[in-house]
Order: C-alpha cells, then structure tokens, then sequence
C-alpha cells in the first residue's frame, strides 16, 4: 500500500493497531486495547470524517502518537 492510498475507517484502524505491534514488539490483544482506548477519547474522529487522513504515512505517525499515549 502506498503512503498516498486512502483507506477505509476499519482498515486504517487494523493499520495502526499492525504497526504497533510491530514496531514496538506489542501483542495483537495489547495493541487493539490501545487503538480502542485511542478511539474512545476520539482520537481518530478526523481520521473518520476526512479521507484524506486515512493513509499509510499517517497510520505510521499515528502508531507512533496511540502507543505513547495508550501504552
């Protein structure tokens, strides 16, 4: 998948909680508690409204951004 490629909500959402674990050595079961706390408080809210948030470059900054702040 390409930096530039949209994908959907769920699929953005399955990216982000993929990277996390593999980038930070986390197990799937901890990564998806992140992304659904991250959720929770509304983090991807945006991400739901605006397509064009809904890429690889940006699910790599959001992994980065939910596991510092949902770990």
């Amino acid at each position: 998948m390409s930096g530039s490629t949209n994908m959907t909500y769920e699929e953005y959402l399955d990216e982000v909680t993929t990277l996390i674990t593999e980038k930070y050595a986390v197990a799937d079961e901890a990564a998806i508690g992140m992304v659904m706390r991250a959720q929770a408080d509304d983090f991807f809210v945006g991400h739901d409204d605006d397509p064009s948030m809904r890429n690889l470059d940006r699910a790599h900054q959001d992994a980065k951004t939910v596991f510092g702040k949902y770990k």
